[in-house]
């Protein structure tokens, strides 16, 4: 089986631990073929400079980038490395976002909702004290919003919020009253040449599936779509490549024959094959 791992972060994002060529080497060792560094960068936060929790994405991400193109030169012979970036609220400041994508000439852009408009990151809202069905109810319809964008490759993370529902609450959320936006997502991506992403994380998280789960990619199967990105959301070299083979096993699972990496923002297909 072909590995490849498209959302990993290094220490140039503000909540992980190892360099990009730490992370590198980590992939190496595992025998991967490719990885992507996918490093955060909340676009609406870059006017703020230093003044935010995440640090100056200015200084961050054109770091992230240079490090992440040397160490393309240095493992070219051992593995693709390839220059991401996780572009996060692409559509709350476009004049910010704008601001992102010009930091480098990225092979691959992931796009993401961590946090509604004008609320904090759904890490630390208290699901035990707040209306979950308004929560959610709002989350796909701006995601639905952020699927409209054209400047990205993959959309990172589907069901986010429910990794911290489930682990504040102990209940997975019925998405029946939400699939009718669901499926539009899906639509759009399909449409619009875009991948849907099958994060890995959840594996490792007391939710203990993919975000998005088995459910749903079957779902955006159905409906048409052919292109997915695998990636573990790695944070540190340790988690890198975490739960991408039984990733790509759940997508032969649901009748997919091949998932995709980024390459100069041009899809790369790689066969599913056992």
């Amino acid at each position: 089986m072909i590995l490849c791992d498209v959302h990993t972060h290094s220490n140039n994002s503000f909540d992980a631990e190892n360099t990009v060529e730490e992370m590198c080497k980590s992939a190496i060792n595992k025998g991967f073929y490719a990885i992507a560094i996918t490093d955060h960068c909340e676009a609406p936060f870059i006017k703020f400079g230093y003044n935010k929790e995440f640090g100056d994405f200015n200084e961050r991400i054109p770091l992230s980038f240079l490090q992440t193109k040397n160490a393309q030169i240095k493992y070219r012979q051992k593995l693709k490395v390839l220059c991401g970036i996780e572009l996060g609220e692409p559509m709350h400041d476009p004049e910010c976002t704008e601001k992102a994508l010009s930091f480098g000439d990225f092979d691959f852009v992931l796009a993401s909702l961590h946090n509604l408009k004008n609320m904090e990151d759904f890490y630390f809202i208290d699901f035990n004290n707040c209306n979950i069905s308004e929560i959610l109810k709002l989350y796909f319809n701006e995601l639905a919003e952020t699927a409209t964008f054209s400047d990205f490759d993959s959309l990172a993370h589907l069901t986010y919020p429910l990794r911290y529902i489930f682990e504040t609450t102990g209940e997975y959320p019925d998405l029946t009253p939400y699939q009718d936006v669901i499926d539009d997502i899906y639509r759009t991506l399909i449409s619009n040449k875009k991948a849907l992403e099958i994060n890995t994380s959840g594996l490792f998280k007391p939710i203990g599936r993919t975000l998005p789960d088995e459910f749903q990619l079957k779902r955006y199967r159905e409906l048409g779509g052919k292109l997915i990105t695998v990636g573990s959301d790695a944070h540190t070299s340790t988690a890198v490549g975490n739960g991408i083979e039984e990733g790509i096993r759940l997508a032969h699972k649901c009748g997919f024959k091949s998932y995709t990496i980024f390459e100069k923002r041009r899809p790369i297909t790689i066969p599913i094959e056992f």
